[in-house]
């Protein structure tokens, strides 16, 4: 039996956009036009974030209402992307054979914010808010409502490192012949509480954040979803491999040698079956906090050695989207393998140059990386989060 993962279709709501040519022409021309700053999140004042275009989200429909909130719209339009191939499987396989597994740290905590103020004012909640609204089932449990499927349907939730899991879980869905297709994403939508919470440990950067700089003091928040179909069998993208660990080493702060994040790393490669030297690009975590950074230079510098390939942060294109990161870049890493970058461009490391002597040097795409790849095969993407969970998803082109 083929046990190979194809990536089949993919649905997009960044704040680089929506549309596949869109994304990537904003991707690798390294645009933070995105990146703005907002004063009603942070309490103490204004503060960068990447956020999606209102005037680009589809409504959600009537008979689901009761799903109705910012997080589930973006989920809802990235999911108009995919709904044509999943209505196909549907039709293929049935509906219990297409699972849904999605990743999300906030889900729609924002709703509930909003409701919260509407009831110290009015005294009553408003009409439209249910709690389930902000459950973190509610972002799977809506697609599998949304395209009438009833397969395997749950929300992985391990901050950061969320929506790059959901990866293993389709895999280990498809090979165990519990599902013919299954989607897989992630989805988070800004809001008060992870703002506040991440300045509250000091961690949100005073302007757009700097990764991998002396001068680096923190993230920047983002929003944004992202949606794949995997099925068994080939396509021009295929899903080459993932590692998973958990080294448990703190709640908030990371390993400071990287211990979980090299054993990931290592488990993805493994599970592609290549060597180090094949990768040609690795989409980094780079938050630009100072431990994360300084932990990554590390695990990247160990596990490849003398064959470092080109690496770049796009979190100073987009914030970092917790729970969705790992989905979004995911679908950086799968644009970038497309027919769409015939030119194999990568995205540019934005930051102000200004290395950190401290950390092992390692080559940043625009900075000591001079030209772009003359081909892509083999691309890894790094996520890293709170409590030592990691994750490392090895994407490749079919004839890889």
């Amino acid at each position: 039996m083929n046990n190979r993962i194809a990536i089949t279709h993919i649905g997009l709501c960044t704040p680089l956009g929506n549309k596949p040519e869109t994304v990537l022409q904003r991707l690798v021309n390294g645009d933070t036009s995105a990146m703005q700053y907002r004063d009603d999140l942070l309490f103490s004042g204004p503060t960068i974030v990447g956020s999606v275009n209102d005037d680009s989200l589809l409504d959600i429909p009537a008979h689901l209402q009761l799903f109705a909130c910012r997080n589930n719209q973006l989920l809802h339009t990235a999911a108009m992307q995919i709904a044509q191939a999943v209505n196909q499987a549907k039709a293929q396989y049935g509906a219990d054979r297409i699972g849904v597994v999605l990743g999300t740290s906030t889900s729609g905590i924002a709703k509930g914010e909003a409701a919260l103020a509407y009831q110290l004012e009015h005294g009553h909640f408003p009409p439209s808010y249910h709690y389930s609204q902000q459950e973190l089932g509610s972002t799977s449990d809506y697609l599998k409502q949304l395209f009438e499927l009833c397969g395997p349907c749950y929300t992985v939730s391990t901050a950061c490192s969320s929506s790059a899991k959901v990866f293993a879980s389709a895999q280990r869905l498809l090979q165990a012949n519990l599902c013919d297709m299954v989607i897989v994403g992630g989805v988070d939508s800004l809001c008060q509480l992870t703002v506040n919470g991440f300045h509250s440990l000091e961690s949100v950067a005073k302007a757009r954040c700097n990764p991998f700089s002396l001068h680096r003091d923190g993230i920047n928040i983002g929003e944004g979803a992202a949606l794949f179909t995997l099925t068994l069998g080939q396509s021009d993208v295929m899903l080459a491999g993932v590692g998973e660990s958990a080294d448990a080493h703190h709640i908030s702060a990371p390993h400071p040698e990287g211990l979980g994040a090299i054993a990931a790393m290592q488990a993805a490669l493994t599970a592609a079956n290549i060597q180090p030297a094949q990768i040609d690009y690795v989409n980094l975590h780079g938050t630009a906090t100072p431990k994360n950074d300084a932990m990554e230079s590390r695990a990247i510098t160990a596990v490849f050695g003398q064959t470092l390939p080109a690496c770049s942060s796009t979190k100073p294109l987009t914030g970092h989207t917790l729970g969705a990161a790992g989905a979004i870049e995911a679908a950086f890493c799968y644009l970038l393998l497309s027919q769409h970058n015939q030119l194999a461009q990568l995205p540019p490391h934005i930051w102000d140059g200004h290395a950190d002597h401290n950390d092992p040097s390692i080559p940043l795409v625009g900075a000591n990386v001079s030209q772009p790849a003359s081909s892509l095969s083999y691309i890894m993407s790094n996520s890293f989060a709170f409590g030592g969970s990691n994750a490392s998803v090895i994407f490749c082109k079919k004839d890889a």
